[in-house]
């Protein structure tokens, strides 16, 4: 029996349902929300004239009211992003390299680990609002310490971007440990018999050979911790002053209560215009420049 003959349509029938799909719900929405950020658009109003750059202009003008509390949610997105993304790389490693290790009830830990991640954004929220208020949290009690941790600067901080390790710290683990146990146990055992160390060992076979991990878990915790929302919503509410109320907590707020959906997609732009940048920029950093 000779095969059939492949048509020249073949492929794009086979690729037809992902690229509808892509199209209806990816393609479509961004050429939208484009379109919508040139205007002023008001979704409780019939008239939605056309303004052009004019949203992203008010934006980049640090005198107007859109523009100064926009940078304000940017700046606190930078500083929980750069106080949480070396935490969540360095912290799963070193959690990894120990859950890869032959040790009595080793998958009991690595459940336990990776149990807090399961749990919904929402429940994460309301349980560590609760836990580190201030007056009646568990925190202060057992900690004998007067600290409000949801209203005041730096405390507020520091509790964001604990809970947020707390409750991501096990996705990041599973995935460095699924790199660790794709290298080669010959290239350690090549290594030892050289006389290389641990910390030899760590550097020359094990780093190398997670690469490409470390470069998605980086990139993928910079994206995460960039459009972080949920934290700051149901444990500090932007407390105090808006200074911990991050670019999409804004953007949620002046689309969805203040129905400004023109001036909200022009943030979301701008700020997927940084995220881009942001990805480059992990891309360059962890390229082999080995090769040619």
């Amino acid at each position: 029996m000779t095969a059939r003959r492949m048509r020249w349509w073949t492929p794009y029938a086979f690729l037809a349902p992902y690229l509808a799909l892509f199209t209806v719900f990816m393609i479509v929405p961004i050429a939208f929300g484009f379109w919508t950020s040139l205007h002023e658009w008001d979704i409780n109003l019939p008239s939605k004239p056309f303004v052009g750059l004019g949203n992203y202009a008010e934006l980049f003008d640090p005198g107007s009211v859109d523009g100064g509390r926009f940078w304000t949610a940017m700046r606190a997105t930078g500083i929980f992003t750069v106080a949480s993304v070396p935490i969540l790389v360095v912290l799963p490693l070193l959690v990894a390299l120990l859950m890869n290790g032959r040790f009595a009830g080793r998958n009991v830990y690595r459940a336990v680990y990776f149990a807090p991640y399961v749990l919904g954004v929402a429940v994460v929220g309301l349980l560590w609002r609760f836990l580190l208020d201030g007056n009646i949290g568990l925190v202060n009690h057992y900690l004998g310490l007067d600290v409000q941790w949801t209203t005041d600067l730096p405390p507020a901080w520091i509790a964001l971007v604990g809970v947020t390790v707390w409750w991501t710290l096990g996705l990041n683990s599973v995935i460095f440990l699924a790199g660790l146990q794709d290298i080669p146990r010959e290239l350690h055992e090549a290594a030892m018999v050289d006389g290389a160390g641990p910390w030899r060992r760590f550097l020359a076979v094990t780093l190398p050979g997670l690469r490409p991990v470390v470069v998605f878990v980086v990139n993928a915790t910079i994206l995460a911790s960039a459009n972080m929302f949920g934290q700051s919503y149901l444990i500090t509410a932007g407390a105090p002053a808006d200074q911990t109320k991050t670019a999409i907590y804004l953007i949620a707020e002046t689309g969805l209560r203040q129905f400004d959906m023109g001036t909200a997609s022009a943030m979301s732009f701008i700020l997927a215009a940084f995220l881009m940048a942001a990805s480059v920029l992990v891309f360059g950093a962890f390229r082999d420049r080995r090769r040619p």
